[in-house]
Order: C-alpha cells, then sequence, then structure tokens
C-alpha cells in the first residue's frame, strides 16, 4: 500500500513509529486545505503560508499527544484554529476574506440578467456585513461551509459542545441576514 493511500491515523501510527519523514505525507495533504482556512479567517495578514507552516511545526512537535483513536483532520485544524486566533488577537480585528454567499445563503438562480445583477449586489453586501460578525460566529460559518467539517469535526476543532455549533451557526447567519435587512430600510 502506498503512503498516499493510507489513512491520516496510519500516518501519523508510522511517525509515531520513528518514520518521520511520513509527516511530510499528512503536510502535503493538508497543506491546501490550511492555506485555504487561513485566508478565509485571516484577511489582511501578509504571511498565512507562514501561519500555515507554523501549525505543520506544532503539529510534528506535539505529534506524540495526538490520539490516535481520534481524528486527525481534527486534530490538526485545532492547532491551525488556535494559530489564526493568536494572529487574530495580535493584530485586534480582522475583518473577513470574501466569501461565495451562495454557498451559505440560497439565491435565486440565473435566470435573467436582472437577477443576475442583484445577487452580485447581495454578495456585495454580505462580503461587507461579515466583516462585522464576532469571530465565534464567524470561525464556525468558515468551518462549515467552506471546510465541509461537520457539527461534530467543529465542536472538536472548537473545544465547544456540538449543539453550541449549531447555535452559533445560526446566529451567525441571522446576524447576516438582519444586517442586510437594516441596509435596506
Amino acid at each position: 500500500m502506498k503512503m498516499e493511500d493510507k489513512t491520516d491515523e496510519e500516518l501519523v501510527q508510522l511517525v509515531l513509529d520513528n518514520k518521520t519523514e511520513v509527516f511530510g505525507v499528512l503536510a502535503k495533504r493538508y497543506e491546501k486545505k490550511l492555506l485555504r482556512y487561513g485566508r478565509k479567517f485571516l484577511y489582511n495578514y501578509e504571511n498565512i503560508e507562514d501561519a500555515v507552516q507554523n501549525v505543520f511545526i506544532k503539529a510534528y512537535v506535539n505529534i506524540r499527544g495526538f490520539d490516535i483513536k481520534k481524528k486527525f483532520s481534527s486534530w490538526i485544524y485545532r492547532i491551525a484554529h488556535n494559530e489564526f486566533i493568536n494572529l487574530v488577537k495580535k493584530k485586534k480585528k480582522e475583518p473577513f476574506l470574501f466569501f461565495n454567499p451562495d454557498t451559505i445563503f440560497s439565491f435565486a438562480g440565473k435566470d435573467n440578467f436582472l437577477k443576475e445583477i442583484e445577487r452580485e449586489e447581495e454578495k456585495e453586501e454580505i462580503e461587507n456585513h461579515l466583516n462585522k460578525l464576532k469571530i465565534k460566529y464567524r470561525e464556525p460559518l468558515v468551518l462549515y461551509y467552506f471546510e465541509e467539517k461537520d457539527y461534530q469535526e467543529i465542536s472538536d476543532i472548537l473545544e465547544i459542545p456540538v449543539s453550541t455549533v449549531g447555535t452559533r451557526l445560526k446566529r451567525g447567519r441571522n446576524e447576516i441576514k438582519k444586517l442586510l435587512y437594516e441596509k435596506r430600510k
């Protein structure tokens, strides 16, 4: 079986068995995902690549603390979460990078030119309002809609109960809707 065909947890076990070069396979597997996560979470941070590199360094240094019975993806995203939160705290308040609102809100299809113009205006408005969301609502939205994590994984990453994940997703969506409604008054 090739290294690329092994599960994350099997690769971690190899690293724990002193085959440290195998960690490179894990890093390669998660590099693009964590860069995407970082770009959506850390707007205006010049060195997102450096932040992700720090995530891999911390994961490698702390690999012996990983519980092999759990999902590696949740563990590495938790490390990324902590790294990104620390960067946000250093820079105070970070705005949210543009996202495709179609993934969160269902708008009418591309029936005609006028509807397309309306959609573009709504996208711009939503982008502006996401900057106003508290991080505790922004992050679950990113993890759920962009990183395609389920409620349990988000719970593991953020270290909050699953019910809180659902609550924060709902409140985040409602806050955006409220901001959009207030602007149209």
